[in-house]
């Protein structure tokens, strides 16, 4: 009796701890898969599991809220581009925006209030543009009209942009957008808006080969996913409510998307007299920019120019610049760049010495006996120029509200291609050093 009793009580008690064993087990394995493992699968979970786990992934899955059309934001410029055999006259020849030698310059406070189209609109939509500048870039960019004379000092005001813009659907394409009012105009693989660009200083074919902006109308019509056509009308290369020789131009031109859009090709041409008092003269200005994202460190952009007028019995211009980045890693991006340009007769490549005499050569005021003769305004005769910049773009972290930070160091090397002319230090030089660094602040 008393090894029956004995044996019953063991059993029992083996049932007893294997039963508490057990449950402990459940009861912590339960809580370290909360804490270690993502959700059980399905052929382990129960039904209240399974409930909670759809409900988890359900608020994970909500899409971000979108972003609002409306933006206002902005950035400042400002940069040096020092030269070590300092000309006399303290100016870069070849360089507008950056024409300064030894000196730093406040080039950009730009403030920006924005409505885009939606890219994906298949309906009606409409969208608005008011860009407001305040810097030593406006020297070369103010338009015929608006604010051209309103200062002489370095530091000018613009509007670089002031434009509405439509897009209408229309059935078995994807639309058009029109856009009307004064605008920058898409020429070239430059813009005046410095966060998209690759170096500080610009090329000859953005300083001197397009127009910088254009008032008037411009039509894109979205014929499928691979083509666009553009077509417009305006007042000619950075003219606005006053034209030099009051007549329009033409810009229209052709726009390709291929390769899921890692392959791009916009060529464009803007025709119409540009010579001031002058409307029989016609002035060509032809451009296609290819940008190929080779892959997802790799791009290259080439910009093919030919510009022609057929003033004194012709003169052209143009060439071509390569462009090649690679990006190293979220905040540091290397860029090289090389480019041949071609002035015929000196007609198009020149350097402004005071800070209104580009705006003065446009209006045509240089053309009146009274108006003063400045020896520092040179042209660079009928020469070939080539031009090798490298450079860096750094782009640290920064906390809001600011958007971010550019840092964009450069060495460039300008060489004339004749032995004929020496545009450069005040034509007594074939070739120029510059070493330009720019910061551009986001918000």
């Amino acid at each position: 009796m008393k090894k029956i009793f004995e044996m019953k009580f063991i059993r029992r008690l083996a049932s007893a701890s294997l039963v508490a064993v057990a449950a402990y087990a459940l009861s912590s394995g339960s809580g370290y898969a909360q804490q270690a493992t993502p959700a059980p699968s399905p052929a382990v979970s129960t039904a209240p599991e399974d409930k909670e786990t759809k409900e988890v992934k359900k608020v994970a899955e909500q899409p971000k809220p979108p972003e609002p059309r409306f933006k206002l934001y902005g950035w400042i410029e400002a940069g040096i581009t020092g030269n070590p055999d300092p000309p006399t006259d303290n100016h870069n020849f070849g360089h507008l925006l950056t024409d300064r030698a030894n000196e730093p310059l406040l080039n950009q406070l730009s403030i920006v209030a924005e409505r885009a189209l939606d890219p994906n609109a298949t309906g009606f939509d409409w969208g608005f543009k008011g860009w407001f500048m305040y810097g030593s870039d406006s020297r070369y960019t103010e338009s015929l009209g608006v604010l051209d004379l309103a200062t002489n000092e370095r530091i000018q005001p613009d509007f670089p942009e002031v434009s509405v813009s439509v897009h209408i659907p229309i059935p078995a394409t994807l639309g058009l957008d029109v856009k009307a009012g004064k605008y920058q105009d898409p020429m070239s693989a430059e813009s005046l808006d410095p966060r998209g660009n690759v170096f500080y200083s610009h090329s000859y074919i953005y300083n001197f080969g397009v127009p910088e902006n254009d008032t008037g109308i411009l039509a894109t019509f979205h014929v499928n996913k691979y083509l666009d056509v553009y077509a417009g009308i305006n007042r000619g290369v950075n003219s606005s409510i006053q034209d030099n020789n009051h007549s329009p131009a033409f810009e229209g031109g052709f726009g390709l998307n291929l390769l899921d859009g890692n392959l791009t090709i916009l060529g464009l041409t803007h025709d119409g007299p540009e010579n001031p008092h002058d409307n029989h003269n016609w002035r060509y200005l032809n451009d296609i920019t290819t940008t190929w994202k080779v892959n997802k460190c790799l791009t290259s952009i080439t910009d093919l120019n030919l510009i022609y007028d057929t003033i004194s019995n012709g003169k052209w211009g143009g060439g071509v610049a390569q462009y090649l980045t690679y990006t190293v890693n979220d905040w540091l991006q290397l860029g090289v760049r090389g480019e041949i340009f071609r002035d015929s007769g000196g007609f198009f490549v020149a350097q402004f010495r005071a800070n209104n005499d580009f705006i003065h050569f446009e209006r045509g005021d240089n053309l009146s006996p009274n108006f003063p003769i400045d020896p520092s305004n040179l042209g660079g005769g009928n020469t070939t120029y080539l031009e090798l910049t490298g450079g860096v773009t750094v782009k640290p972290p920064l906390p809001k509200p600011f958007a971010g930070l550019l840092i964009r160091p450069e060495v460039r090397y300008d060489q004339a291609l004749t032995s004929q002319f020496k545009p450069f230090e005040q034509n007594t030089s074939h070739n120029q050093v510059t070493l330009g660094i720019d910061v551009v602040l986001e918000f």
